[in-house]
């Protein structure tokens, strides 16, 4: 025991004299997740629309009208529909509206009545969203009223507020990048500065070396997911604590030992920082995206859904948004922490077992 804290410490003394290193990692885990949940919107926001008004009247201006910031610029008029379609491909507005000359004379005789509008959609998510707009802000103008009415009851985020779920992702995307790199390079440092050697020459067991070096990655990040936990999180983004602190303290350290063992084998296959970077990127890509903090699990291909049960970010995510949002019970996380354990174990054998072949 005293081999193991002798080691640990020691490595957590080599990170903080790392200034460059510790200054990289609180960007990212304190700045990166800032910027991340403060200034990506999902939401339209300031879209700018331009229209053409064949029709000249005051039912176009009543609908104009209701298109205003935060989430529109004030519409720009065109003359004609080729204006409106060049300003469209030239990327100067997102989206177009054209009203025909008998729009309002067709509304009025409840006629069917069209509005065509035309759509940058390589701005995916802001056109859609766009179009969602305008289409409540059109069925809004209709007297009739629908023989259903819908109670829409908003479960976890009543606002649906996107920024309670941003910054959330990306800390646990940024924990997943460290975790991998950081537990890699406690072990390649030794090979560059060639002291390779010296460790093996070491009076301790090559169980508690590995063991030490890797569990002091893992207190480093650990204590840095708390710190952004509680300055970004809950601080800055108010995100709601309805479940065990506990809970998710222990899902994080199961999490980082899952991603550690991932870090063990490229640190048996690396012998510079540079390769460590790169395997890091390769292998840390297909746990994310599979593990559904960018695309939702259920929009995946069907194969791709059952790959996604051999990420552990997965059970992670899944688990830290159980225990945020919905307050579930410690008891009734026990599948993601048998999931993440489970992996995690698998994950952390095949590593040791590679990098203990260089013991």
């Amino acid at each position: 025991m005293k081999a193991f804290l002798t080691i640990v410490l020691k490595e957590i003394r080599l990170f903080l004299r790392s200034t460059g290193l510790v200054a990289a990692v609180l960007f990212f885990f304190l700045v990166d997740v800032y910027i991340v949940g403060n200034d990506i919107e999902i939401e339209p926001k300031n879209v700018k629309i331009g229209y053409v008004d064949y029709s000249d009247s005051p039912l176009a201006n009543r609908i104009l009208s209701k298109l205003h910031e935060p989430e529109f610029k004030p519409p720009i008029m065109f003359k004609s529909q080729k204006e409106l379609t060049r300003a469209i491909y030239e990327k100067k507005i997102v989206a177009g509206i054209i009203f025909e000359a008998d729009f309002e004379r067709r509304y009025t005789r409840g006629l069917n009545t069209k509005i065509d509008l035309l759509l940058d959609s390589t701005a995916a998510t802001q056109s859609l969203l766009t179009l969602n707009y305008l289409q409540k802000i059109i069925l809004s103008l209709s007297e009739r009223t629908p023989p259903v009415e819908l109670k829409i009851h908003k479960l976890f985020n009543q606002n649906a507020d996107t920024k309670k779920f941003m910054p959330l992702a990306e800390l646990l995307s940024i924990l997943t990048l460290f975790g991998v790199i950081l537990s890699a390079s406690v072990f390649v440092k030794e090979k560059e500065q060639g002291t390779w050697d010296i460790m093996l020459l070491t009076p301790v067991d090559s169980k508690v070396i590995i063991f030490a070096k890797t569990s002091s990655q893992v207190i480093i990040l650990f204590l840095l997911t708390m710190i952004s936990t509680g300055i970004d999180l809950f601080g800055i983004f108010d995100l709601p604590l309805n479940g065990s602190f506990l809970a998710y303290m222990g899902l994080t350290i199961l999490f980082l030992y899952s991603i550690a063992g991932i870090g063990l084998f490229v640190a048996a296959v690396s012998n510079t920082i540079m390769e460590v970077a790169q395997w890091s990127v390769f292998l840390m890509m297909p746990i994310i995206f599979l593990s559904g903090a960018w695309t939702p699990i259920y929009s995946m291909n069907e194969y791709l859904q059952y790959l996604s049960y051999l990420s552990p970010l997965r059970y992670y995510i899944e688990g830290v948004e159980s225990v945020l949002f919905r307050g579930t019970a410690t008891a009734d996380l026990w599948l993601y922490f048998a999931g993440m354990g489970a992996i995690g174990a698998i994950l952390f054998g095949i590593g040791y077992k590679k990098i203990g072949r260089l013991f």
